[in-house]
């Protein structure tokens, strides 16, 4: 499989750069600047590409690599700093600029592979308060701006290209075509990473690793374990087996849906666990918030690996893994693997033949394309975040049976009408919060003291910032109307407007 290395030097668009590579079905994948050259020249790539980051290149604590990387044979793209670093590893001259660039700034092209088909002036995005005051021997000038007089450099004997700007985000106009051109154009791609190919030979590769052996799947009935399982499946069949912890905390008939998918789509076997009523009688009196995560994550975990304890012949244990889950970053200590709530430690008193991750090669796109063609239901593949408490933190105060019903029929009320108006296609996130709070209404002419039900929905691309969404108040109108009459235990309904910061997504 033709590949592109995004070689990460710290950059805050390293994933993004990887990303723009895929969607040109080229696959690409995130190492740090620490690799050994030896390792990097063993991978075969088509290309290399060096991402932007935050440091000077003269800064000698700055993340540097050899120069003898400039002599790998294989077409090299620096990003940013990037290009400043291959200027300064070739001989070239790095200075604080005298105008600094920042946000989009008009770019005039000249002559070069990476610029064919785009015009000779358009607007590039850039973010630097350093430049390239002096080109190395043998590259030349192919980009400049009113304050940047080497914008983009290329040495086409050696096949290096450098561009000061980000192409990879959608404000430089042309970005995604320089990309476009540099892998087809210079690297000589053939663009075969699609979905069905990854079917296929990951399918292929995990038959081989499985051989005659067993495979254990922790299925959460989120995007990535479903997509796990449903690859695992297609591979070794009843071979699998998902353990699912429903500890009734999940959305109204969650845990039936997870079942009856897994259970009718996929060979498998397929073993739930209903603990509810305990996970209750452990949460029983405790209303921190915080205190309720630690108490659920721990006995979710308890019962999970007694479970898995249970199972005879355990072979090989499977996660829903993902490439953000598992990539090293690159920024500060470049080694340290992120960690997430798709990789968990393994006890050690349960021994497995090895760790099977089917999709940590994938971003998270790419694992609902997969789930799509392996035949899983939209509402699995495109399930919205949910935490992993579950309700318990959408129920403030003391979790009871009660309460924990309240929620579930007021989120259903709220899911359906989005669904039937068309409007969940616009938010990124939308749910019912039950508050520890009653209110005084009035129905049929008396008195009533019931739960108030909070609604809270967003509109954001990365979840680190969400703003509140605006629905509509004759849909608001509608979801009230409908909570108050067809939940029981409700008499109130209040819409969020705080958007993030300073508030977060979740209540809790």
């Amino acid at each position: 499989m033709e590949k592109i290395l995004v070689l990460d030097f710290g950059g805050q668009y390293n994933q993004l750069i990887a990303r723009r590579v895929r969607d040109n079905n080229v696959f690409a994948e995130i190492l740090p600047y620490t690799t050994p050259l030896d390792e990097i020249r063993a991978g075969n790539y088509k290309g290399v590409i060096f991402t932007g980051g935050p440091n000077s290149v003269y800064d000698m604590q700055s993340p540097h690599y050899s120069a003898e990387i400039l002599d790998l044979g294989v077409p090299i793209l620096g990003i940013c700093y990037g290009c400043q670093l291959i200027a300064w590893m070739a001989g070239g001259t790095v200075s604080t600029a005298p105008v600094s660039e920042y946000g989009k700034i008009e770019f005039t092209a000249k002559d070069s592979p990476i610029f064919k088909g785009i015009r000779e002036k358009s607007t590039v995005w850039m973010s630097h308060t350093d430049y390239i005051s002096s080109v190395p021997q043998g590259f030349e000038i192919i980009g400049t701006t009113d304050d940047c007089p080497c914008a983009a450099m290329q040495n086409r004997e050696r096949d290096i290209y450098a561009v000061q700007f980000h192409p990879e985000v959608t404000h430089s106009e042309f970005g995604m075509q320089m990309l476009h051109n540099f892998l087809y154009v210079v690297c000589g791609c053939k663009g075969e990473w699609v979905m069905d190919n990854f079917i296929e030979a990951t399918v292929e590769k995990l038959r081989a690793q499985i051989g005659d052996k067993k495979v254990i799947l922790g299925l959460s009935g989120g995007v990535d374990s479903s997509v796990a399982a449903g690859l695992l499946s297609r591979a070794v069949g009843n071979q699998l087996t998902c353990v699912f912890v429903d500890q009734g905390l999940m959305r109204k008939d969650e845990g039936d849906f997870v079942e009856q998918t897994f259970t009718s789509l996929f060979d498998m076997n397929f073993v739930r666990v209903n603990y509810g009523e305990q996970f209750l009688s452990k949460l029983r009196g405790v209303t921190d918030p915080e205190e309720k995560r630690k108490i659920i994550g721990t006995e979710f975990f308890n019962v999970f690996w007694n479970e898995i304890r249970n199972q005879k012949d355990k072979g090989f244990f499977a996660q829903g893994t993902i490439y953000p889950d598992c990539i090293e970053s690159g920024k500060g200590d470049a080694d340290v693997i992120k960690t997430h709530h798709n990789r968990v430690n393994i006890p050690s008193d349960v021994q497995f033949a090895g760790v099977i991750e089917p999709l940590a090669d994938l971003f998270k796109d790419e694992v609902r394309r997969v789930g799509e063609k392996l035949g899983i239901p939209r509402e699995l593949v495109w399930r919205q975040p949910f935490p992993g408490p579950g309700l318990g933190v959408r129920v403030m105060g003391e979790l009871t049976a009660e309460k924990i019903k309240i929620v579930q029929e007021a989120d259903w009320v709220l899911r359906d009408e989005m669904s039937k108006n068309g409007y969940e296609s616009e938010l990124a996130q939308f749910f019912c919060v039950l508050p520890d709070v009653k209110t005084v209404g009035v129905m049929g002419d008396h008195r009533t003291y019931d739960h108030l039900i909070a609604i809270r929905a967003v509109t954001t691309d990365d979840f680190m910032t969400a703003d509140w969404a605006r629905i509509p108040y004759d849909i608001l109108a509608k979801v009230s109307n409908r909570i108050t009459n067809e939940v029981a235990g409700v008499n109130r309904v209040v819409y969020d407007i705080t958007s993030k910061p300073p508030g977060t997504v979740e209540w809790a």
